[in-house]
């Protein structure tokens, strides 16, 4: 169920610390498809970006080294279950692996209308609104959100 006619939207974005087709990245690759069918599987999911082939590790809009994740989920909840209480963070917890430890916000949460999808250029300018501003109605985090909008 939408709250209020709106789902939540989420990119974020991670500096690879080498290609994708080293061996250094092999077991985050080879995590990928599970990963990805989990969230499709799980309660509240809508859509996730997808590039050529099953995964959006391809698409490149803000950087060769920065991989991107843009989904769309019923709600905070619904995206917070499936971030931290799934198989998902046992593969989280592995990042430092595979990716730069984040000098800003890696990750931004915003509210848009049901039926509607996210672009890659709305995406990248909240995640820049965040980094500047701080979480907002615009664009916020797991840490500090903020309700759909009314009706």
């Amino acid at each position: 169920m939408s709250a209020n006619g709106f789902h939540l939207a989420q990119l974020n974005v991670a500096t690879l610390l080498a290609p994708l087709d080293d061996p250094r990245l092999a077991e985050f690759v080879a995590n990928l498809d599970r990963v990805n069918a989990l969230a499709e599987a799980a309660p509240g999911f809508i859509w996730r970006l997808k590039g050529e082939g099953n995964d959006a590790t391809l698409l490149r809009p803000f950087g060769e080294s920065v991989i991107v994740n843009m989904s769309v989920w019923q709600s905070v909840e619904t995206l917070f279950d499936f971030v931290y209480r799934t198989s998902h963070a046992l593969v989280m917890n592995m990042r430092r692996q595979w990716f730069a430890k984040p000098e800003g916000p890696y990750m931004a949460l915003w509210w848009i209308a049901a039926g509607r999808l996210p672009t890659l250029e709305e995406a990248g300018e909240r995640l820049a609104r965040l980094t500047r501003e701080g979480p907002s109605r615009a664009a916020f985090t797991f840490k500090q959100r903020f309700p759909a909008p009314e009706g």
